[in-house]
């Protein structure tokens, strides 16, 4: 397995945010959605998302900066390079190199924890079999849109080691969350040992229509001089399309009207959050019977003067 920094391209002294960018650029990359039947893409996906699940995890990163697992998240062997047991140091009850079966289950349990490795050693001190162990999460990134994030939806995705699944985007998800898929990652070792789960990070699409504060949004609408003036209905964006609006006579630029419920979409114990328009008055072609109206009246005004 290569090591997870050089599968991402970088250096030990990268930021959480040098991990999350190299790792979002390489995985779209190397997607298999990109890149049908193209073997040498697939693998290279799937060493992407193996070295985020390390260098993504801060408490994993930190443990295979010091050595304590290896780029697949295994605990690296407790015997040391030489691959044997020396004296008696460092084993439970090793006085002059003696040990029972009983201190070395102990031991092992120590080291690996309950069900990551075997207590049973029946027929010597290096014979019996090894426990299961839970499968390791896996990392990716999925990019949906700034409509999708505050309405939600479901999307079908393709994990290299689950195939094509659903994943369900709640309404109001924001960039950067992740979402859980469990036992959607790698296959567990041993006999029942359950698979790890997925983890995929959710990238938002900037919108140029819209912006979000918390459940709300905001976003604006042209109108014209007459219906400025006078009132009238004009068309605004939302989420789920156009609606008409009622504009009230004498609106000026930045005036702010409010869609109720037409922001963030209901979800759980979330209320829908609204939207609110901002009114930008645009001259659009003139009337000659107005332009004619202001004329005689700036000439009037001169006059008074």
């Amino acid at each position: 397995m290569k090591d997870p920094y050089t599968a991402l391209g970088l250096t030990r002294g990268a930021t959480d945010k040098d991990i999350r960018t190299a790792y979002r650029k390489l995985a779209k990359e190397h997607h298999p959605d990109h890149n049908p039947n193209n073997k040498k893409a697939e693998e290279a996906f799937k060493a992407v998302g193996a070295a985020y699940a390390i260098l993504g995890d801060k408490e994993k990163r930190a443990r295979f900066d010091r050595g304590e697992i290896d780029a697949e998240g295994n605990e690296r062997g407790p015997f040391g390079q030489g691959g044997g047991f020396r004296g008696g140091q460092g084993f439970p009850g090793g006085g002059g190199g003696q040990f029972n079966q009983e201190d070395l289950g102990a031991f092992f349990s120590d080291m690996f924890g309950a069900g990551n490795a075997g207590g049973n050693f029946g027929g010597g001190p290096f014979g019996g079999r090894r426990g299961s162990r839970r499968g390791g999460d896996r990392s990716y990134t999925l990019n949906i849109s700034f409509e999708d994030s505050v309405l939600g939806t479901i999307s079908r995705v393709t994990l290299p080691e689950a195939g094509t699944v659903e994943v369900r985007i709640p309404a109001g998800i924001e960039d950067g969350q992740t979402l859980r898929l469990s036992g959607k990652g790698s296959p567990g070792v041993g006999d029942k040992a359950p698979a790890g789960d997925a983890l995929i990070t959710i990238s938002v699409e900037a919108s140029t229509v819209y912006t979000r504060e918390g459940r709300d949004l905001r976003a604006s609408a042209p109108v014209d001089l007459k219906t400025a003036i006078l009132g009238g209905k004009i068309m605004v964006p939302t989420p789920k399309g156009q609606v008409t609006m009622t504009v009230p006579p004498h609106s000026d630029t930045g005036a702010v009207l409010r869609l109720t419920g037409r922001g963030v979409a209901e979800h759980g114990s979330h209320k829908a959050g609204n939207l609110y328009i901002t009114l930008q008055v645009k001259i659009g072609k003139v009337d000659p019977a107005l332009e004619n109206f202001l004329a005689k009246q700036r000439a009037h005004e001169g006059e008074k003067a």
